[in-house]
């Protein structure tokens, strides 16, 4: 398995999880894909949707997201002008693994927490 790096240089990958992380590991990428699973979505709403991005953070993911053809960018031609970003067929792709990877997420807390409703609240 190979893949382009910034220098044009292919990479090499061992097994294909590590493909898969290159293009949405890292703490932000899947939050953004998520919530583009529920529609397209402007950069304010996301910032709303995830608290703890900066502007400048979620501006690099999207454009990773974009370059990797997870997401798409519509730019529409207004005053002023309005973005949004939506999931291509490419991205949907994801679906199954992060629905997967949000099931086991909420056995982790209800194992971890108990309670898991009590552990929500405080975030």
């Amino acid at each position: 398995m190979t893949e382009q790096n910034n220098n044009g240089v292919p990479k090499k990958y061992k097994v294909g999880v590590e493909a898969a992380l290159e293009v949405m590991g890292g703490k932000w990428k899947p939050l953004i894909i998520y919530h583009l699973m529920t529609g397209h979505k402007r950069s304010s709403e996301l910032r709303r949707l995830i608290p703890g991005i900066t502007q400048k953070m979620l501006t690099t993911q999207l454009r990773g997201l974009e370059k990797d053809e997870i997401i798409t960018r519509q730019i529409y031609q207004e005053i002023p002008p309005r973005v949004e970003y939506e999931l291509t067929a490419y991205g949907w792709g994801l679906k199954p693994a992060l629905d997967l990877l949000c099931y086991w997420g909420e056995e982790h807390l209800d194992k971890v927490y108990g309670d898991k409703s009590k552990v929500l609240e405080d975030f």
